[in-house]
């Protein structure tokens, strides 16, 4: 049985990999890095470009990780996103959350033609507040 995106919130520590963290506070995939981080979740920045997130180990690709993440948080725009979903997909990874602005209708078929569990028009943040 397919595992609920939300569902895997609920595991003891999930393991978020968050597709476009950066050093950049201005930008989400800093706010979301560090938001989920000081919530306690275990985040891993996948950034093509950087080495480390908020003094945190960066990964180029997922597949860098060297395991499968919980969850891939995705925050970048939606024609970059889809080139790592596929490839995510590829690995047989499931659990997809776009963030607002990361989906697209094209990466929404995509993932339900793979049968894919992912969440889209949604905020991590807000779907983590109550976790301190």
């Amino acid at each position: 049985m397919k595992k609920n995106v939300l569902d895997q919130l609920k595991l003891d520590d999930p393991k978020i990999a968050i597709i476009g963290a950066t050093n950049d506070s201005k930008k989400y995939g800093n706010k979301i890095y560090k938001d989920l981080k000081n919530k306690g979740y275990s985040v891993y920045g996948i950034n093509n470009k950087a080495t480390t997130i908020d003094g945190d180990k960066a990964y180029h690709t997922i597949k860098d990780l060297g395991f499968s993440p919980d969850i891939i948080n995705v925050v970048v725009h939606p024609k970059i996103g889809l080139e790592i979903i596929k490839s995510a997909c590829e690995m047989n990874l499931d659990n997809f959350w776009l963030q607002p602005g990361a989906e697209s209708d094209e990466i929404i078929e995509y993932l339900e033609k793979m049968d894919k569990s992912f969440l889209s028009h949604s905020c991590v943040m807000v779907q983590t507040r109550n976790k301190s």
